[in-house]
């Protein structure tokens, strides 16, 4: 729950950010929508939950196993309020799988690399890319159809149209990211002993929901400035079309393949496809830089971090 509530602080950004920038919401009710909205997204599926607790790692059953896990949470909180300090959008979910690899690999126990592969790195891949083509498009497109439009007018418009975008984006995030607390808590219990197969609890279901909402509901005001403001200055056409499509691959991908994919990254590819329509100047690449930075080094970071807090636990079973 530790790590669960970082990522409702850490990644409250990616649902809220675009639409606090254009004015189109206040910040406290952003932050209020993108909580309720991340609530009852955990309650659509469970599909990301059940690969996450059984399709990246094979722990031992006992102490050893519970080590692991734990070694790995410590190793995906640390690197999440490591990149929050520095107002850096990087994915608490890959943060998550770093610390189960790095963990697991300290520990001398299986990784199920094929499920990292096929259901993570992939999906990691092209989630941002599909961000950034779909951006482009969805933003031509809206431009092309409202080329004859009032500005004033489109403004106040896609303002409006953003609250319903914000939403989307906010329950795309509670189907994505509250199932992975979820299938994390459901691999605790089972090698523990709590628990058999990969079905979820209802409580557990319901306490990872109302954690990652309160964590949301906190907020992460540096991640929201560098996603609002500094890799470009966005209007309410271009947050719609962002978030619009940013959580419409978070749909496609936790219902239609039950790959537990970065809100952070599609969200911020989307950005960045949305502001290259205006021109490729106008996206402040090096601020991309530093982000994508960022995402190549969350895997390692965070699971170096497990690795030696699994060595420190291992000092004490």
């Amino acid at each position: 729950m530790g790590f669960n509530y970082t990522n409702g602080f850490h990644d409250a950004a990616n649902a809220i950010a675009t639409s606090v920038s254009t004015r189109a919401l206040t910040p406290r009710v952003a932050l209020a929508m993108a909580a309720v909205f991340n609530l009852i997204g955990a309650f659509l599926g469970t599909g990301v939950a059940q690969t996450v607790g059984s399709g990246i790692i094979d722990p031992p059953q006992g102490m050893t196993g519970l080590a692991i896990v734990a070694a790995a949470l410590v190793g995906a909180i640390g690197w999440n309020l490591l990149t929050w300090w520095y107002g850096l959008p990087s994915s608490s979910s890959h943060a998550l799988i770093g610390g189960m690899a790095g963990a697991s690999l300290a520990a001398g126990t299986s990784v199920l690399w094929d499920g990292i592969l096929f259901k993570i790195v992939i999906p990691m891949l092209v989630s941002p890319i599909a961000g950034m083509i779909l951006g482009f498009l969805a933003m031509t497109a809206i431009l092309w159809i409202f080329r004859h439009g009032h500005p004033g007018k489109m403004s106040r418009r896609f303002r409006h149209a953003q609250t319903v975008s914000a939403a989307a984006m906010a329950l795309g995030h509670g189907l994505q990211d509250a199932a992975k607390t979820m299938g994390i808590v459901v691999l605790a219990l089972v090698v523990g002993g709590y628990h058999e197969g990969d079905s979820i609890p209802l409580w557990v279901t319901i306490s990872s929901a109302l954690v990652i909402s309160a964590g949301t509901y906190a907020g992460g005001w540096r991640i929201m400035r560098t996603l609002g403001r500094r890799i470009i200055h966005l209007d309410p056409p271009q947050g719609f079309a962002a978030e619009s499509v940013a959580a419409s691959v978070l749909y496609i991908a936790g219902m239609g393949f039950h790959a537990p994919i970065s809100t952070t990254h599609t969200i911020t590819s989307a950005i960045m496809g949305v502001g290259a329509t205006r021109r490729l100047s106008a996206v402040r690449w090096g601020v991309a830089g530093n982000i994508v930075g960022a995402w190549v080094l969350t895997f390692p970071g965070a699971g170096i971090v497990a690795a030696v807090t699994y060595w420190i636990i291992a000092l004490f079973l």
